[in-house]
Protein backbone atom coordinates (compact mmCIF):
# COMPACT_ATOMS: atom_id res chain seq x y z
CA UNK A 1 0.00 0.00 0.00
CA UNK A 2 2.83 2.41 0.89
CA UNK A 3 4.59 1.64 -2.39
CA UNK A 4 1.40 2.28 -4.36
CA UNK A 5 0.91 5.63 -2.63
CA UNK A 6 4.51 6.71 -3.29
CA UNK A 7 4.36 5.84 -6.98
CA UNK A 8 0.89 7.20 -7.63
CA UNK A 9 0.79 10.05 -10.18
CA UNK A 10 -0.62 12.42 -7.54
CA UNK A 11 2.17 11.70 -5.03
CA UNK A 12 4.55 14.39 -6.27
CA UNK A 13 1.91 17.14 -6.61
CA UNK A 14 0.78 16.35 -3.06
CA UNK A 15 4.40 16.49 -1.88
CA UNK A 16 4.78 19.92 -3.50
CA UNK A 17 1.61 21.13 -1.75
CA UNK A 18 2.91 19.87 1.59
CA UNK A 19 6.22 21.66 1.01
CA UNK A 20 4.60 24.97 0.05
CA UNK A 21 2.08 24.90 2.94
CA UNK A 22 4.46 26.31 5.62
CA UNK A 23 5.41 29.16 3.28
CA UNK A 24 1.78 29.98 2.65
CA UNK A 25 1.09 29.95 6.38
CA UNK A 26 4.03 32.27 7.13
CA UNK A 27 3.04 34.73 4.40
CA UNK A 28 -0.61 34.70 5.45
CA UNK A 29 0.34 35.14 9.12
CA UNK A 30 2.59 38.06 8.21
CA UNK A 31 -0.20 39.87 6.33
CA UNK A 32 -2.77 39.16 9.04
CA UNK A 33 -0.49 40.26 11.91
CA UNK A 34 -0.24 36.87 13.55
CA UNK A 35 3.55 36.66 13.85
CA UNK A 36 3.80 38.34 17.22
CA UNK A 37 5.45 41.54 18.38
CA UNK A 38 8.37 41.23 15.96
CA UNK A 39 6.91 39.84 12.71
CA UNK A 40 10.10 40.41 10.70
CA UNK A 41 12.16 38.29 13.08
CA UNK A 42 9.43 35.63 13.24
CA UNK A 43 9.31 35.42 9.44
CA UNK A 44 13.10 35.21 9.08
CA UNK A 45 13.38 32.54 11.76
CA UNK A 46 10.36 30.63 10.48
CA UNK A 47 11.91 30.40 7.02
CA UNK A 48 15.21 29.32 8.58
CA UNK A 49 13.47 26.64 10.64
CA UNK A 50 11.82 25.19 7.54
CA UNK A 51 15.15 25.25 5.72
CA UNK A 52 16.77 23.08 8.35
CA UNK A 53 13.73 20.77 8.48
CA UNK A 54 13.91 20.36 4.72
CA UNK A 55 17.59 19.51 4.94
CA UNK A 56 16.90 16.89 7.61
CA UNK A 57 14.16 15.31 5.50
CA UNK A 58 16.35 15.33 2.37
CA UNK A 59 19.16 13.53 4.19
CA UNK A 60 16.69 11.11 5.78
CA UNK A 61 15.39 9.83 2.43
CA UNK A 62 18.23 7.35 1.84
CA UNK A 63 18.21 5.77 5.34
CA UNK A 64 14.41 5.47 5.27
CA UNK A 65 14.48 4.05 1.75
CA UNK A 66 17.01 1.38 2.67
CA UNK A 67 15.78 0.47 6.15
CA UNK A 68 12.10 0.23 5.19
CA UNK A 69 12.70 -1.18 1.67
CA UNK A 70 10.86 1.66 -0.05
CA UNK A 71 12.85 2.47 -3.23
CA UNK A 72 10.09 4.81 -4.42
CA UNK A 73 11.12 7.30 -1.70
CA UNK A 74 14.04 8.22 -3.95
CA UNK A 75 11.55 10.03 -6.21
CA UNK A 76 11.16 12.70 -3.51
CA UNK A 77 14.80 13.39 -2.62
CA UNK A 78 15.41 15.94 -5.35
CA UNK A 79 12.02 17.55 -4.75
CA UNK A 80 12.83 18.02 -1.06
CA UNK A 81 16.29 19.31 -1.88
CA UNK A 82 14.89 21.95 -4.23
CA UNK A 83 12.32 23.06 -1.66
CA UNK A 84 15.06 23.26 0.96
CA UNK A 85 16.92 25.63 -1.35
CA UNK A 86 13.74 27.68 -1.88
CA UNK A 87 13.31 28.14 1.87
CA UNK A 88 17.02 28.92 2.30
CA UNK A 89 16.81 31.57 -0.44
CA UNK A 90 13.71 33.14 1.10
CA UNK A 91 15.38 33.04 4.54
CA UNK A 92 18.35 34.95 3.12
CA UNK A 93 16.16 37.42 1.22
CA UNK A 94 13.98 38.06 4.28
CA UNK A 95 17.10 38.80 6.34
CA UNK A 96 18.56 41.06 3.64
CA UNK A 97 15.30 42.95 3.16
CA UNK A 98 13.57 43.02 6.55
CA UNK A 99 16.67 43.17 8.76
CA UNK A 100 19.12 45.07 6.58
CA UNK A 101 16.90 47.07 4.19
CA UNK A 102 18.73 45.54 1.18
CA UNK A 103 21.74 47.72 2.01
CA UNK A 104 24.72 45.76 0.65
CA UNK A 105 27.29 47.60 2.76
CA UNK A 106 25.29 46.97 5.92
CA UNK A 107 24.96 43.29 5.01
CA UNK A 108 28.71 42.95 4.44
CA UNK A 109 29.35 44.71 7.74
CA UNK A 110 26.91 42.41 9.53
CA UNK A 111 28.59 39.34 8.06
CA UNK A 112 31.96 40.57 9.34
CA UNK A 113 30.54 41.43 12.77
CA UNK A 114 28.40 38.38 13.51
CA UNK A 115 29.95 34.94 12.93
CA UNK A 116 26.59 33.15 12.78
CA UNK A 117 25.64 35.28 9.76
CA UNK A 118 28.93 34.35 8.08
CA UNK A 119 28.31 30.63 8.68
CA UNK A 120 24.75 31.01 7.41
CA UNK A 121 26.08 32.55 4.20
CA UNK A 122 28.53 29.66 3.90
CA UNK A 123 25.64 27.20 4.23
CA UNK A 124 23.78 28.98 1.46
CA UNK A 125 26.90 29.04 -0.70
CA UNK A 126 27.20 25.27 -0.35
CA UNK A 127 23.56 24.83 -1.37
CA UNK A 128 23.95 26.92 -4.53
CA UNK A 129 25.86 24.43 -6.72
CA UNK A 130 23.54 21.63 -5.62
CA UNK A 131 20.45 23.59 -6.62
CA UNK A 132 22.05 24.69 -9.89
CA UNK A 133 22.77 21.07 -10.86
CA UNK A 134 19.56 19.51 -9.56
CA UNK A 135 18.04 19.08 -13.02
CA UNK A 136 18.35 16.18 -15.46
CA UNK A 137 20.19 18.33 -18.02
CA UNK A 138 22.90 19.07 -15.44
CA UNK A 139 23.26 15.37 -14.64
CA UNK A 140 23.73 14.59 -18.33
CA UNK A 141 26.20 17.42 -18.84
CA UNK A 142 28.33 16.61 -15.80
CA UNK A 143 28.07 12.86 -16.09
CA UNK A 144 26.74 10.67 -13.31
CA UNK A 145 30.03 10.19 -11.46
CA UNK A 146 31.00 13.87 -11.39
CA UNK A 147 27.43 14.81 -10.46
CA UNK A 148 27.49 12.42 -7.51
CA UNK A 149 30.88 13.73 -6.38
CA UNK A 150 29.61 17.32 -6.47
CA UNK A 151 26.45 16.44 -4.57
CA UNK A 152 28.43 14.92 -1.72
CA UNK A 153 28.83 18.56 -0.66
CA UNK A 154 25.41 18.08 0.93
CA UNK A 155 27.14 16.23 3.77
CA UNK A 156 29.03 19.41 4.73
CA UNK A 157 25.93 21.57 4.91
CA UNK A 158 24.52 20.15 8.19
CA UNK A 159 27.70 21.13 10.04
CA UNK A 160 27.52 24.73 8.83
CA UNK A 161 23.72 24.90 9.28
CA UNK A 162 23.88 23.58 12.84
CA UNK A 163 26.71 25.94 13.76
CA UNK A 164 24.64 28.83 12.36
CA UNK A 165 21.66 27.67 14.44
CA UNK A 166 23.65 27.18 17.67
CA UNK A 167 25.33 30.60 17.44
CA UNK A 168 22.04 32.29 16.56
CA UNK A 169 20.37 30.82 19.66
CA UNK A 170 23.38 31.45 21.93
CA UNK A 171 22.28 35.01 22.70
CA UNK A 172 19.07 33.74 24.29
CA UNK A 173 20.62 30.57 25.75
CA UNK A 174 17.94 28.54 23.97
CA UNK A 175 19.55 25.39 22.65
CA UNK A 176 16.66 22.91 22.62
CA UNK A 177 15.92 23.18 18.87
CA UNK A 178 19.58 23.27 17.76
CA UNK A 179 20.28 20.18 19.87
CA UNK A 180 17.25 18.36 18.41
CA UNK A 181 18.19 19.05 14.78
CA UNK A 182 21.87 18.35 15.41
CA UNK A 183 20.86 14.94 16.80
CA UNK A 184 18.78 14.21 13.68
CA UNK A 185 21.67 15.20 11.42
CA UNK A 186 24.02 13.01 13.48
CA UNK A 187 21.66 10.06 13.00
CA UNK A 188 21.37 10.61 9.23
CA UNK A 189 25.11 11.02 8.71
CA UNK A 190 26.06 8.38 11.28
CA UNK A 191 23.88 5.84 9.47
CA UNK A 192 25.85 6.50 6.28
CA UNK A 193 29.19 6.00 8.07
CA UNK A 194 27.88 2.78 9.63
CA UNK A 195 26.74 1.48 6.23
CA UNK A 196 30.11 2.28 4.66
CA UNK A 197 32.03 0.37 7.34
CA UNK A 198 29.52 -2.48 7.25
CA UNK A 199 30.11 -2.97 3.54
CA UNK A 200 33.89 -3.24 3.96
CA UNK A 201 35.20 -6.79 3.74
CA UNK A 202 36.24 -8.19 7.10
Amino acid sequence: MVLNALTHRTAKPIAHLICVAPLMWLVTAAFTHRLGANPAEALIRGLGDWTIRGLVLTLAITPLRVQFHQPALLRFRRLLGVWTFVYATLHLLAYAWLDMGLDLLDIVGDIAKRPFILVGMLSFGLLLPLAATSFNAAVRRLGGKRWQTLHRVVYLIPFAACLHFWWMRAGKQNFADPFFYSALFALALGWRVWRRFKKRPG
